[in-house]
């Protein structure tokens, strides 16, 4: 389905102006014609009033960044997509399977009729039901963001994790966002459930050993957390192939909440802790052994006592102990010998 969009001409002002004033000429020939008797003339006038209202169907306003989808008895005739104030033929009908659909995203464009319709509802003392019958065919070509739920998906390693992205996207082909899909705004969902899934399986939460994250049979180092530019963009691309032909263009993908599942999120702090704990293990005792030597070297050059080889294992041995304790050290003073 190839989408034709209409160039007719925004004439919606001068054709209503013209309805109105048929309705002003019909009730006046029903007026004189039933005066004097005229009964065709007072015929057509209620003809015309009984079904003036018809033409009026076919007035249609868009705003900016707004289109409506007209089909006629089945067929599609083409795409409105200019702003303006327009007339078309009455018995066309708007088409748009979604216009119902609410997803956790921007809301749709309908430049506040729904708002005026219900404050209308309540005002005339309709019930709550019937504010809610007011649907808005026309479909918005702005930028949308749709947020979809978490997901819990293992990662690579089998890990259990949360994640959740946000997707930039709009409409650039009418005529395949209506009549390809059934439902355009439920398709793009799916395909981003599906894209997160298929995409976060091949990364780990955070760099692990022999993990091949780009398919080129070479380890690296891409994982979800630190990779996530990577990642969002795999993710645009893989949802960008499935509804291409729902006429949706795909602008960006962002994650937006990256965690570990809750049953293993202690289990995975404590090993992060761990890490970090090693880590600065391993930090305090480079610094440690560099700053014995130091100190030996020191003695040595400046002939401040002369060491043998147990005397220099005990230094050693003493001042690890002082460097590398959690504790402040609690000196002694030994006035004997060692032998």
């Amino acid at each position: 389905m190839q989408e034709k969009v209409l160039d007719n001409k925004k004439n919606g002002m001068g054709m209503m102006v013209l309805f109105i004033l048929l309705y002003a000429a019909a009730a006046a020939f029903t007026v004189i014609g039933a005066m004097f008797y005229w009964i065709p003339l007072m015929v057509i006038g209620i003809i015309w009033l009984s079904l003036g209202w018809i033409p009026f169907c076919g007035l249609k306003v868009l705003k900016p960044q707004e289109a409506l989808v007209l089909t006629l008895f089945g067929k599609y005739v083409g795409t409105l997509k200019n702003d303006g104030f327009y007339w078309v033929n009455p018995f066309c009908t708007a088409v748009n399977p979604a216009a119902k659909t609410k997803l956790n995203q921007s809301g749709d464009v309908d430049g506040g009729n729904a708002a005026k319709s219900v404050l209308t509802l309540a005002a005339a003392g309709t019930t709550a039901s019937a504010s809610s019958s007011y649907v808005n065919k026309k479909i918005s070509l702005k930028i949308m963001t749709l947020n979809n739920n978490r997901q819990k998906i293992n990662d690579c390693l089998g890990n259990p994790v949360e994640i959740g992205i946000a997707v930039m996207w709009r409409v650039t082909d009418t005529a395949k966002a209506v009549f390809n899909v059934d439902n355009y705004k439920e398709y793009l969902s799916l395909q981003c459930d599906s894209a997160l899934r298929n995409i976060v399986r091949i990364y780990p939460y955070d760099v692990a050993p022999n993990v091949d994250t780009t398919g080129d049979g070479v380890a690296d180092e891409g994982s979800l957390r630190g990779s996530s530019e990577i990642v969002a963009g795999r993710i645009r691309d893989e949802i960008q192939q499935k509804v291409a032909e729902a006429g949706l263009e795909i602008i960006e993908a962002r994650i937006t909440y990256l965690a570990y599942a809750p049953e293993i999120a202690a289990v995975m702090l404590q090993r992060q802790q761990a890490s970090a704990i090693i880590d600065a293990r391993k930090m305090i005792v480079d610094g440690a052994v560099g700053m014995v030597e130091m100190a030996l070297e020191r003695l040595n050059e400046n002939n401040v006592v002369e060491l043998d080889e147990e005397r220099k294992a005990a230094m050693v041995s003493n001042l690890l102990v002082v460097l590398c304790g959690n504790h402040d050290a609690q000196p002694i003073v030994n006035s004997g010998s060692l032998y």
